[in-house]
């Protein structure tokens, strides 16, 4: 059989949405055996392109050829046939069953004759064992996947991928939730599979990992292709340009606000769980940037969530302006001034069937109460519009669902939400977390100007030039604990990085 070039081509593909034109005329071409980012802003047109190759949508126009030969891809079962597979950035396994059930189901080996036929568990194993040989992959077949961790859980998804006899595998954001050994071990298999013949299609916003592990990047922006680079040529600063269509000569606003008296005091706070944090102090300054840094697994989010109600607190006290306050949930935090944008907008975030309006006005339902169980749709609707759009979201309409949204547009609407409650703390986790780089300055800009006006913020990051470029001090945290306090205007990664590991 002749080899193509080309294992996939996807010529002249266009794909309109109500009030957008998501995909316009876009040609995108792969190689066997070969890494091709694909890049762009969020909205760009990257998920619904690959959305086009899975089978999930139906192109409007354009085709798809695959090893010379064009195809009609229907549904996600054509496209496993075809030999297309694709990991998504948020993990769907099914948490109470083994693994190697996960990366055979649908598909069991059976023993037996009909009417009488039974899962052969044994050949399963088997077929498992000599899978994760291939791949060098050190895991219990037997094992029940809730129990892994989400590297553990990626590495599994990838055997499941390789499994299907894939040609073609699609990573979004494969490294998200990450450290950087088990970003290590993805990319040693990600280039066992080069050898295979396997084309990777990488999609994310790390620009350094593009750099690392790419053949050949694809940039879009605005439903179009940009053009398509060998990843030697590119830069960090050229693939921004690119993107974003201008140079972005500042990745974080300037340092325009000062911070005032102390508005929160956490003293000792102390975990009911002995795994988790234990004995943690700091002060939080009245429109201050406090940024929290450290590795996966240091508590960063059990600590801000026990802040919020949403876990419990062993010991330790919290005083707000001076006066201790008790907060057993959610509703006693708002109460004092509290907001929380969780880490995982679409799994703890976002109500995705609902629209936009009602996404940002969920939280402050109170202030729209009439009549015992009655609100005032109209007052609602019209505050929750005029927060959207003074955070310049972009979307056709706010009665649009926000599931059809960009992340960055939708973690702006989070954003509002809160907002409307009219909080003097905000506890962000992650609040740039799968999202492009125009749509971080953006957010950025948004989170200084809320410091200018008063507002305390505490910031969880794992990105530590954003730590370093946002915050006015960082607090670095290690397995639990709190290993030292930086001043944001002259702390290094390299200190970051040494306190993060103090106890790791």
């Amino acid at each position: 059989m002749a080899r193509h070039e080309y294992v996939l081509e996807m010529n002249g593909i266009s794909k309109e949405f109500p009030g957008v034109k998501a995909l316009d005329d876009v040609t995108f071409k792969v190689r066997p055996g070969s890494v091709h980012a694909l890049m762009g802003e969020n909205g760009a047109g990257k998920s619904t392109l690959m959305k086009c190759l899975y089978g999930i949508y139906a192109p409007d126009a354009g085709e798809i050829v695959l090893d010379g030969e064009k195809v009609q891809i229907q549904s996600s079962k054509d496209a496993l046939g075809y030999g297309i597979s694709m990991i998504h950035q948020e993990l769907h396994p099914v948490p109470f069953r083994n693994v190697m059930e996960n990366i055979w189901l649908g598909r069991f080996p059976t023993k037996g004759f009909f009417p009488f036929r039974f899962i052969d568990h044994k050949q399963m194993y088997k077929d498992t064992k000599e899978l994760f040989k291939q791949l060098d992959m050190d895991v219990d077949p037997n094992m029940i996947v809730g129990r892994l961790s989400v590297s553990k859980v990626q590495s599994i998804e990838i055997a499941k991928a390789v499994s299907y006899q894939s040609k073609i595998i699609i990573m979004d954001e494969p490294t998200s939730s990450l450290t950087s050994v088990e970003v290590e071990h993805l990319f040693r298999m990600i280039r066992d599979l080069k050898k295979r013949g396997v084309a990777i299609i990488y999609i994310s916003h790390k620009m350094e990992e593009i750099l690392s592990i790419c053949d050949e990047v694809t940039i879009m922006r605005d439903g179009q292709k940009i053009g398509t680079w060998p990843a030697s040529e590119l830069t960090t600063d050229l693939m921004i340009s690119k993107m974003v269509g201008r140079d972005l000569t500042q990745r974080f606003p300037d340092r325009d606000h000062a911070p005032g008296e102390v508005l929160l005091e956490v003293r000792g706070l102390t975990s009911p769980h002995p795994a988790s944090f234990k004995d943690i102090s700091f002060q939080l300054r009245q429109g201050e940037i406090l940024g929290i840094g450290g590795l996966v697994g240091a508590q960063r989010t059990e600590l801000i969530e026990a802040l919020f109600g949403l876990r419990g607190i062993a010991s330790g006290t919290v005083l707000i302006r001076g006066k201790e306050v008790k907060i057993h949930t959610p509703g006693d935090a708002i109460k004092h001034g509290m907001a929380l944008l969780t880490e995982e907008r679409r799994v703890t975030g976002i109500f995705p069937v609902l629209p936009v309006h009602e996404n940002a006005s969920i939280a402050n339902l109170n202030r729209y109460r009439r009549l015992l169980f009655f609100l005032d749709g109209r007052k609602k609707k019209k505050e929750a519009d005029l927060m959207v759009e003074k955070l310049r979201t972009k979307t056709p309409t706010t009665r649009t669902l926000i599931m059809n949204l960009s992340g960055g547009n939708q973690q702006k609407v989070l954003l509002a939400r809160w907002l409307l409650t009219d909080p003097d703390i905000l506890l962000l986790d992650e609040p740039t977390r799968g999202i492009d780089v125009g749509a971080k300055f953006e957010i950025y800009t948004i989170i200084k100007d809320l410091a200018k006006q008063g507002k305390s913020i505490v910031m969880i990051s794992s990105e530590m030039p954003e730590l370093i470029g946002m915050s006015d001090r960082i607090m670095v945290m290690s397995g639990g604990r709190l290993t030292g306090i930086l001043d944001g205007s002259s702390a290094s990664e390299e200190e970051i990085m040494r306190l993060a590991a103090r106890h790791a």
